[in-house]
């Protein structure tokens, strides 16, 4: 008897052991995650971008909010935010941009088929997925306008998918797509309920909640020599209108940057000097120079440059960058090298600059329409004409040093793999379009943390019956037997 205590307490020992050093692992897999970062690729409908940019309509569509053309037919909305649950699989993450469509134009110079679709939102749980976004549009015949925010667009085809224990980037490609009730309404009745979307492409970086910073409360009181010094400097400095931290954002030409990137252009852009991407646009960061809030008027060069390269001799690249503003007008120019001559500040857009006081600390232009310049047309080689409309012009400067460049746009980290529905729900989707939605058992990650559990549970039962072998000589062996799903997951 005593020895059978003996085994019995040795065993739950040993069992509180294994199940001790299993709970963390169990609370970290179960811990929600924040979504920051990342990009939504989604032609919206290709078959309508044609119909919009046909004969028919003879319209057009543009971006806004820092939206991008990736691929043939896709525009890319970036800069994800929200959660991510690896435990149920349930994922939030909304995206920034929007596409606005025109055509039919009428007499009046107004549109009849007017459509904006922006920052959609992607929500998964339970097997099922929804893509929501803000539409505005003018109602197809009556031309009655409606705004709707968060509209539930499309429903998502996910069977086979299993969204539970993902890695970060979560990716997901190619899911089928399906116009709901409210999204045939919202989309002002071009299409009905049932009619298949283009597929979406997303990938969004996760990270763990992070700890708030710990912030120690300012001593205004205090004064010191140094700090006198550096208050007065700094005094000086904005008297005499000088400022030391400026942004200026530029796409050059949407339909350039895909010339360069196609099939004819074959090429590519190199940054440098510390320009940065954000998909559609390109950030000339570290502006210096001086601003006169009352008159509205500025000069500063920025940092970084740009170098297109591709077939057919192309070799263009700009650098210094330098952005003059006086009498309303805006004039953005750079040091330009084509064929190996150098230019330098050449003016290369102009852009409307009627409104640069400063609001919050910063003096900002979003997204001004921008011309180009006969100077300009000469430096892309005559490829445009003068007048053409480039891409358009955002200007940030800190009049105040507290002050915060705008966030560029984040398309986060480049997925490795990415999970995509089975072959055949992708095939049968082309061929006659369904919304395919179903529960898939756990993926590879979360069958890693249980299965792992399992295993030293099934290593903690082989003690115990061992241990019995020995009081009683008697036991019946057991066998685990682990069988995983193969089912695609998230990356």
């Amino acid at each position: 008897m005593p020895s059978s205590r003996s085994t019995r307490a040795l065993a739950v020992a040993l069992l509180a052991v294994l199940l001790g050093a299993l709970l963390p692992a169990a609370t970290a897999q179960a811990a929600s995650r924040t979504v920051q970062g990342g990009r939504l690729d989604w032609g919206i409908k290709s078959s309508f971008q044609s119909y919009v940019t046909g004969p028919i309509a003879g319209g057009s569509w543009s971006l806004t909010g820092g939206a991008a053309t990736v691929g043939g037919s896709q525009f890319r909305f970036h800069s994800a935010t929200g959660s991510y649950d690896p435990d149920t699989g349930a994922l939030s993450s909304g995206f920034s941009g929007g596409v606005h469509f025109t055509g039919h134009r009428k007499a009046d110079g107004s549109n009849e088929l007017d459509l904006t679709i922006s920052r959609p939102t992607v929500r998964i749980s339970g097997g099922s997925g929804t893509l929501h976004a803000d539409v505005v549009s003018k109602e197809r015949g009556t031309g009655k306008v409606s705004h709707r925010s968060q509209v539930p667009l499309a429903t998502l085809g996910l069977g086979g998918i299993d969204m539970k224990g993902g890695s970060t980037p979560i990716a997901l490609t190619g899911v089928p797509a399906t116009l709901t009730t409210q999204g045939a309404s919202a989309f002002a009745g071009y299409y009905t309920a049932g009619t298949p979307l283009d597929p979406i492409s997303l990938s969004v970086d996760t990270r763990g909640a992070a700890a708030e910073p710990k912030q120690s409360a300012p001593d205004e009181k205090q004064s010191t020599p140094d700090r006198d010094k550096a208050e007065q400097k700094e005094k000086e400095k904005e008297k005499a209108g000088r400022f030391e931290d400026a942004a200026v954002d530029w796409g050059v030409r949407r339909t350039f940057r895909e010339y360069v990137t196609g099939s004819i252009g074959q090429g590519k852009w190199t940054l440098a000097d510390g320009a940065q991407d954000g998909g559609a646009l390109f950030r000339f960061p570290r502006g210096k120079g001086t601003y006169d809030a009352k008159k509205q008027t500025l000069v500063a060069d920025f940092s970084g440059s740009i170098r297109f390269t591709g077939a057919h001799d192309l070799d263009l690249r700009f650098a210094g960058v330098t952005v003059t503003v006086a009498k309303g007008e805006g004039t953005l120019s750079a040091d330009v090298t084509s064929e190996g001559v150098t230019s330098e500040g050449v003016p290369l857009v102009t852009f409307p600059a009627k409104d640069l006081a400063p609001k919050e600390g910063l003096a900002v232009l979003t997204e001004v329409p921008a011309t180009l310049t006969a100077d300009g047309a000469e430096a892309f080689g005559s490829m445009y004409t003068a007048g053409t409309a480039m891409d358009p012009v955002s200007l940030a400067v800190a009049v105040d040093e507290k002050a915060r460049m705008p966030a560029l746009p984040d398309l986060g980290s480049e997925p490795t793999t990415a999970a995509e529905p089975p072959k055949k729900a992708a095939e049968e989707h082309s061929a006659a379009p369904a919304t395919v939605s179903s529960d898939s058992g756990p993926g590879t990650g979360t069958y890693l943390a249980i299965g792992g559990g399992v295993l030293l549970l099934a290593a903690a039962g082989a003690a115990f019956f061992a241990l019995r072998r020995r009081a009683a000589q008697s036991a019946p062996e057991a066998a685990d037997t682990l069988a995983g799903p193969d089912s695609p997951r998230t990356s």
